[in-house]
């Protein structure tokens, strides 16, 4: 009896104290750009950041572009994985185009890309974001 009541103590355990992560930020209140008037110019098309995060004792599964993870806890990453992959977006944008400060720039195109790989105690997400830069030149 004690064995059993120590069993089901970790499984609840378990349960009650994983990681969780919901994908990426939807927002009602985004910015809309109007590129109608010839004030721009593409700097760079298709640039791409990544990012992933890993994680043992759970399942990972899509809804649209966000992805979600629900685990006992995380062993790769931080799971920022939308935060990440933006911010390596730009890293490799000033890898070829120069410093970012100072520019008026702004994605357009934006797609996101994920994959998962769901195994019996492992599961890992990997998120890949691409998008056109444009810089303002008024």
């Amino acid at each position: 009896m004690r064995n059993k009541i120590i069993g089901i103590a970790l499984l609840s355990a378990l349960f009650l104290t994983g990681c969780t992560t919901s994908g990426a930020f939807l927002s009602l209140n985004q910015t809309t750009v109007n590129l109608e008037q010839a004030n721009y110019t593409i700097t760079a098309t298709s640039v791409s950041g990544y990012s992933e995060a890993a994680y043992v004792l759970g399942v990972s599964y899509g809804t649209g572009f966000t992805v979600n993870t629900l685990a006992a806890g995380r062993v790769e990453g931080t799971g920022l994985l939308y935060k990440e992959a933006l911010e390596s977006l730009w890293v490799n944008y000033e890898k070829n185009n120069g410093a970012i400060d100072g520019k008026r720039l702004a994605l357009a195109n934006v797609r996101y890309d994920t994959d998962i790989l769901n195994l019996l105690i492992y599961t890992k997400v990997m998120v890949n974001v691409r998008a056109d830069v444009i810089e303002f030149t008024e």
